[in-house]
């Protein structure tokens, strides 16, 4: 193993970590080679810096006119210049000040700088680099957002275990419960929350989230470790006045020295900046140190080395300028209350077929979809119907559930479109 990584892995030794770890995470360093080396230069290589890669004239990188017309609002080495590894510092810093505002109970001195990531999606697979081997159990939400399937199963050979997300009511904290106690035996488990979750749109009330929490806790006074991923793609898409107003992470960042708890977020849906594939990645351990979480922090730079390199500059600038621009706030609340209305057209719309024979809304009161349950009919077979015999898209989840991204349906449609989702299962059945 690389001298490097050894170092790391003696700084998180008493660390959660130390036992979470996957092989690959143990071995994971961020090498002292040209990265390095030449973040080093350009601090201190007064007189000049041949270290980096690029082609430079007059202290500027060289640009394409026709690329810079393109980024008017960006300078060269904004728009064309690599990005150091772990993401451009300011927008780290501001990122970390955002969900300190967003998540008020989180002491942002506590928890790790976040880290860039080329979008949640990437954010999610490096996590499982770093915590996840072959035949390890990852415990999720059932139904899933199908890229988890792929992410952890076909990737990582490693299992996704699953327990069932909801009952009529909300969480299902009993199957949460049973999936957790199935692996106490192991001596460490590891879980994936998604709220408000994909497929169904749900999440969790602030006394659901104690509850969680409490629970976990517990399971951690038994001498657990326990890794905690929070995928917070959706976060603050909220439309119910119960819904738990932080993010699971603020619960369980500092709730146990046990507890590593891993928040993973971005602009991708938050500040509607799909295509950038930009994310964040935060850690958080009671009692854990600076240097304990630089430690992880150089693991997860030494995953991204190791693939993408780092992530695109001209992404990571656009936002910083976006989350210090006056409008960007107001701006947010009326998209949030567009997403809000069409939330409101759906609910109402549902409340008319209560108690319906084929189909069946999951619970749900935030982000962008919903999921109906199909009885007697294949949630493919629906997809089929709809698309083929009314020109309406709609996504087989699994066998049983029909998600609808009702984010993307014109305000005006969405009672016509749900009216041929019912008229649809209906003919089926």
């Amino acid at each position: 193993m690389n001298p490097l990584a050894i170092e790391l892995n003696q700084l998180l030794s008493d660390t959660p970590a130390a036992e979470l770890l996957s092989g690959m995470g143990k071995r994971l360093y961020f090498p002292k080679g040209i990265i390095a080396q030449s973040a080093e230069a350009k601090s201190l290589g007064k007189r000049a810096n041949a270290t980096i890669g690029t082609a430079r004239k007059d202290g500027k990188p060289l640009m394409l006119s026709s690329v810079k017309e393109q980024l008017p609002g960006l300078s060269p080495a904004e728009s064309v210049a690599y990005a150091p590894t772990a993401g451009v510092p300011e927008l780290r810093e501001l990122w970390l000040n955002k969900i300190g505002a967003k998540n008020p109970s989180i002491d942002v001195g506590k928890i790790s700088l976040p880290v860039v990531v080329p979008g949640l999606t990437a954010g999610i697979s490096y996590i499982t680099d770093l915590f996840l081997d072959d035949g390890d159990v990852l415990l999720a939400g059932d139904p899933a957002w199908d890229n988890y399937n792929l992410i952890v199963e076909t990737r990582h050979e490693s299992i996704l275990g699953g327990f069932k997300m909801l009952d009529e009511k909300g969480f299902n904290m009993e199957s949460f419960k049973e999936a957790v106690d199935s692996r106490k035996k192991e001596g460490k488990i590891k879980l994936l929350l998604n709220f408000p979750q994909n497929p169904a749109g749900y999440t969790i009330t602030k006394a659901e989230g104690e509850k969680i929490r409490d629970y976990l806790v517990s399971v951690a006074d038994e001498g657990v470790k326990l890794l905690v991923c929070c995928d917070d793609a959706y976060f603050g898409l909220f439309y119910e006045d119960d819904i738990n107003p932080e993010s699971l992470f603020a619960m369980l960042y500092n709730a146990h020295k046990n507890i590593l708890a891993i928040k993973i977020d971005g602009p991708t849906k938050e500040d509607c900046a799909w295509g950038f594939r930009t994310g964040f990645i935060t850690f958080g351990c009671k009692d854990m140190t600076k240097e304990q979480y630089d430690a992880l922090n150089k693991k997860l730079m030494g995953a991204i080395r190791s693939s993408v390199s780092c992530c695109a500059t001209p992404s990571q600038y656009i936002i910083m300028k976006a989350i210090k621009d006056e409008r960007t706030g107001a701006e947010k609340k009326e998209f949030e209350k567009i997403l809000e209305e069409r939330y409101k057209i759906v609910k109402e719309f549902l409340g008319t077929k209560k108690g319906h024979s084929v189909l069946t809304p999951m619970p749900f009161n935030s982000g962008y979809f919903m999921s109906l349950e199909c009885k007697g009919i294949k949630a493919e077979d629906l997809r089929v119907k709809l698309l083929k015999d009314y020109g309406i898209g709609t996504v087989a989840i699994d066998e049983n559930h029909l998600r609808i991204a009702f984010s993307s349906l014109e305000t005006n449609t969405i009672r016509e479109v749900y009216e041929y989702i019912y008229k649809a299962a209906e003919e089926l059945a």
